[in-house]
């Protein structure tokens, strides 16, 4: 059979799907369980389901939130990385969650210090992560932090030729200002809650200058609003708030909710301030062509927490994990469908590298997941059926069948 002069093009990746993955906006929260055996809404440590004080959250997946519960897939059976009934290897605190979920592993480190402090710098020289791969196929990434290139006397943003590699954690109040998404005067960014800032590849070294070249990578979180309105945001867009906005730590003074103007002090107050933010920061990312461009909203919290002292990584503390995208899982019976496979930080990094078809290498040359991605359940459960590929291919390995006067050609051709 002769194609005259068509070209049919391939991919030897599998089958393609009707819709793909766009951009990607990851949003990463602060310790705080889903569920918990005890304890649920009242003391020093609460859960997130069903907790008045995450009214958005909440309403969020029981789909009372209209124009984005039907675009929203989230899961019961989300756990702390190594979690099981007779877990004895904890991952925690939070620094070894965020470099897992860049590697697939903590890589032996068990605190929370900035990379290149001294003594007890965590800098990592390997580059098996993933926004490593993703520089090696030149697809494009971003770290939006809160509180970094920022005036800390007035929270106005510094020209971007001042902005450098955020290795190196601050907090304090405003002289002057406040926080436009809690109404505070109180910064706190925290290096341990920005992943890539542990890897050389990606933070550039121990230079806090803007020459630094790895400081074009990341952006304040101000920067976010305005690279939406221009559709100038990357493939994968990694977004930590502050400490006080992703519900790692209660104002100085608690938190008086704007929607209910209900008073919340410790724990609950860490979690109306999160969902506070989320409530107004999802809205913006769905109103851009990013989002409605086959984009995905993940929301991705860090670690679990014990109540009582119990084990924290036992099967009773879930961790939230909730997605957003027109390629979601449709809704079933009018409700957000809740997924009860087994997930862990380790399905997002598989879910990653599928999405962005980027593989690692083991020394024979073989293709891998990074570190545990090769023993989790992907995410795609959570999207339409076919919409994330089965499996990370051979990269730029595609099959062109090609004709002309003489007939069908089939060429391999690596790009």
């Amino acid at each position: 059979m002769l194609l005259g002069a068509t070209a049919l093009i391939v991919f030897a990746a599998g089958q393609a799907s009707a819709a793909s993955i766009g951009d990607v906006f990851v949003i990463s929260m602060e310790n705080q369980n889903w569920t918990q055996p005890t304890g649920q809404f009242t003391g020093g440590q609460q859960q997130i389901k069903n907790n008045p004080a995450a009214p958005f959250l909440n309403n969020l997946v029981q789909g009372n939130v209209p124009g984005i519960s039907n675009q929203t897939a989230y899961t019961d059976t989300y756990y702390n990385v190594l979690a099981s009934p007779t877990n004895t290897t904890h991952i925690h605190p939070s620094e070894p969650n965020y470099i897992w979920a860049e590697a697939g592993s903590n890589l032996g480190v068990l605190n929370d210090n900035d990379p290149f402090r001294v003594p007890g710098g965590t800098n990592q020289t390997t580059n098996q992560h993933l926004t490593a791969l993703l520089n090696q196929r030149g697809i494009s990434w971003k770290s939006y932090q809160e509180d970094i290139d920022i005036n800390t006397s007035n929270n106005t943003v510094l020209p971007k030729s001042q902005w450098v590699s955020p290795i190196q954690s601050q907090s304090g109040t405003f002289t002057s200002g406040t926080n436009q998404w809690n109404g505070s005067n109180q910064f706190n960014y925290a290096a341990k809650h920005n992943p890539m800032a542990f890897f050389t590849d990606t933070n550039g070294g121990n230079d806090t200058t803007p020459a630094n070249p790895a400081s074009k990578n990341y952006a304040p979180l101000q920067q976010l609003l305005s690279d939406l309105s221009t559709n100038s945001v990357s493939r994968y867009n990694w977004i930590t708030p502050d400490q006080y906005n992703d519900m790692h730590t209660a104002l100085a003074g608690g938190f008086t909710d704007p929607r209910t103007n209900i008073h919340y002090d410790n724990d609950a107050a860490r979690i109306a301030q999160g969902d506070y933010f989320l409530s107004q920061i999802i809205p913006d990312i769905m109103a851009s062509q990013a989002y409605q461009n086959n984009g995905a909203i993940v929301l991705w919290w860090d670690e679990s927490e014990d109540v009582n002292g119990e084990n924290q990584d036992d099967l009773t503390h879930t961790i939230a994990e909730i997605v957003i995208s027109p390629l979601a899982h449709p809704n079933v019976n009018g409700l957000p469908f809740d997924s009860l496979s087994y997930y862990t930080h380790s399905s997002d990094l598989r879910t990653l590298q599928d999405i962005f078809q980027v593989s690692a290498f083991d020394v024979g040359g073989d293709q891998i997941y990074l570190g545990d991605a090769a023993n989790a359940n992907s995410l795609a459960d959570l999207f339409a059926a076919g919409v994330i590929p089965d499996r990370v291919p051979e990269p730029g390995t595609m099959l062109i069948l090609a004709s002309g006067l003489l007939g069908l050609g089939l060429i391999r051709r690596r790009l």
